[in-house]
């Protein structure tokens, strides 16, 4: 046997090892869902003798599931749109303008603390201010916490997509007659629209995933968010219903799945080029 055909072959049993270990995981979180409740006890085989679909029923009828997902939708949706707006203006500001008495390092800086302190650092503080709003009924405080974490990130990994871009576009459309905001948002943005895709990624997972916020600001069961609703599911139980948390798991990672299904393209092509630069 040839060294190179050898080394394919090991390559790709290699790869393949780690191809299954990655996703058993996810196959046997959806084998659980479909699993019947009879079949969890015991000895359980590594294919389900039946399918079922009553975890997914038990899900949104008896746990109120479906108004999690809406929850969870408005609090990532609202806070992914605002993130974004402040996050990639303030990028493009830090980027291009000058500031006078040396400030642009420190406000850099500043943008990089913010994101590198644990997010338990500051819930004190918003929990205080919150509470004297009279909004910890609400899901506003989770909302304000999730783009309070983004925003610097958001900043912070856009800077390096705006230094790469060519200023020359940019003096030419001032030339022309555009204005800061036709410069910024039809010529400077679609240049960056990877950038934009692989930062909306892990933002959005960020907030859809967001517990530590949730479970201090959240008091009203109502407005419940996806992982404070599964970290409930078996708080009226003697013994743990896997069938039903795999299932919650499930529905959880769904609207992940389709989002990166969608971005693919753009997420991987901004994933690889913003830590490359000329």
């Amino acid at each position: 046997m040839k060294k190179g055909l050898f080394e394919k072959i090991i390559k790709f049993i290699i790869g393949a090892v780690l191809l299954l270990y990655t996703l058993f995981p996810i196959y046997w979180l959806a084998a659980m869902s479909v699993r019947p409740t009879d079949e969890m006890k015991g000895r359980i085989s590594l294919l389900p003798a039946s399918l079922t679909g009553e975890h997914f029923v038990q899900l949104f009828t008896e746990k109120g599931f479906g108004r999690a997902l809406i929850n969870s939708a408005q609090v990532t949706l609202i806070s992914l749109a605002v993130s974004l707006t402040f996050g990639l203006c303030a990028a493009y500001v830090l980027t291009r303008q000058r500031f006078k008495f040396g400030l642009k390092k420190p406000l850099n800086y500043w943008v990089l603390m913010v994101r590198i302190l644990p997010p338990v650092a500051f819930t004190i503080p918003l929990y205080t201010m919150f509470n004297r709003l009279g909004i910890l009924n609400s899901k506003i405080p989770a909302t304000l916490a999730c783009i309070l974490i983004n925003i610097p990130f958001i900043i912070w990994f856009m800077v390096s997509f705006f230094q790469v871009l060519p200023e020359d576009m940019e003096k030419s459309a001032r030339i022309d007659g555009a204005t800061e905001w036709q410069l910024f948002t039809k010529i400077v943005l679609p240049l960056v629209a990877p950038g934009i895709a692989a930062v909306a990624m892990l933002s959005f997972m960020y907030a859809w995933n967001e517990y530590t916020y949730s479970i201090i600001f959240v008091q009203s069961p109502q407005n419940y968010t996806v992982p404070l609703t599964l970290a409930t599911l078996n708080s009226d139980d003697a013994l743990t219903n896997f069938g039903l948390v795999a299932a919650g798991g499930v529905m959880s990672v769904i609207p992940i799945l389709l989002f990166v299904i969608f971005a693919q393209n753009y997420l991987i092509a901004g994933l690889s080029s913003g830590a490359v630069k000329e």
